[in-house]
């Protein structure tokens, strides 16, 4: 019996979400007995990505590599991890919870006749039953659901567990799957993607900009600061409204939800809407020139003083220690 986990890929690289996945499951297999981790990988991606997937937790990675998976189909995914779940005898299976990871969950949900909990933030309690812990409320509170099937899928939030780094090389061993043309009935027909270094979702650090930067013209100083921390950039609803940012990086409760390390929000005054999408984050500095600016009430630092001279200096004190 093994737990398996279902890895997420782009353009050939693992995510971190993934991984951090992985180290969950290590961790569940080590308090409950399960037996090893095992990944599952889909579409084209190299033996030696795959094989470094060990490194977090898994022992084995089963890699069905056709072309066709790459796309990212619901319908064969959810097949393919199924035939993976039912041929290493697992009873529990482990995801990163994404856009793509709670549809495939869903479907798998069904066709595993499993319970399902997403949002999973620690390990589950076995003291009395199978209770899982997740977010609920945008993050502004927690609730505890217990599982009664003997099939569980478990779907974790970014950045609520540690990520293992010092495992050994996972083996990786082909996976034939069978895939019916039902299983493609839907297409995906074109796909546009966020555009920049650092992409918002998957950023561990992101610098993030307000109506307080005046202007379009003023971002300079923010895409330097990010460049210098390797960061992605975000903004608040109102600029992305006015057309100064792109849409894709509107960050808020009907935006991106991002949970980074660490997000860095400047000029922006905090309305409930984009704290919502932020309070994920594990560590949040607030840049803003007004002391009542409802942000710095979530801020674990604050800065009082105005971004265009606190900016500049910060980032020139990064770049000499960086």
């Amino acid at each position: 019996m093994s737990i398996l986990v279902y890895i997420e890929q782009a353009e050939g690289k693992v995510k971190k979400t993934s991984l951090e996945a992985v180290s969950f499951a290590e961790a569940l297999a080590s308090k409950t007995g399960e037996g090893d981790v095992v990944a599952i990988a889909l579409g084209t991606i190299a033996n030696d990505e795959l094989a470094g997937i060990g490194t977090a937790g898994a022992s084995k990675v089963l890699h069905a590599s056709d072309s066709k998976l790459d796309a990212g189909v619901i319908q064969a995914h959810a097949s393919a991890i199924a035939q993976a779940f039912n041929s290493v005898g697992a009873k529990t299976l482990v995801l990163a919870k994404s856009s793509l990871g709670d549809a495939v969950a869903a479907r798998l949900a069904i066709k595993l006749d499993a319970g399902l909990v997403s949002n999973v933030v620690s390990l589950p309690s076995t003291d009395q039953g199978y209770v899982v812990k997740r977010s609920i409320f945008t993050g502004k509170a927690f609730a505890e659901t217990e599982l009664k099937t003997e099939n569980k899928i478990l779907a974790i939030k970014k950045n609520s567990v540690d990520l293992k780094t010092n495992g050994a090389q996972a083996t990786v061993e082909p996976f034939e799957v069978s895939l019916s043309d039902s299983d493609f009935a839907s297409k995906i027909t074109s796909t546009e993607r966020a555009t920049g270094e650092v992409l918002l979702p998957e950023a561990d650090i992101v610098v993030s900009g307000g109506r307080g930067m005046k202007g379009p013209e003023n971002w300079g100083m923010l895409e330097d600061l990010a460049k210098t921390l390797g960061a992605a950039t975000g903004c608040s609803k109102p600029v992305s409204d006015i057309g100064w940012r792109p849409h894709h990086e509107h960050v808020g409760q009907t935006g991106v939800k991002v949970a980074p390390s660490l997000y860095l929000a400047i000029g922006i005054s905090g309305a409930i809407q984009h704290l919502a999408g932020v309070n994920s984050s594990k560590c949040i500095v607030v840049i803003n020139k007004d002391p009542e600016a409802p942000f710095f009430k979530a801020a674990d630092y604050g800065i009082v003083g105005d971004a265009f001279e606190v900016v500049p200096k910060l980032t020139e004190a990064l770049k000499a220690e960086l």
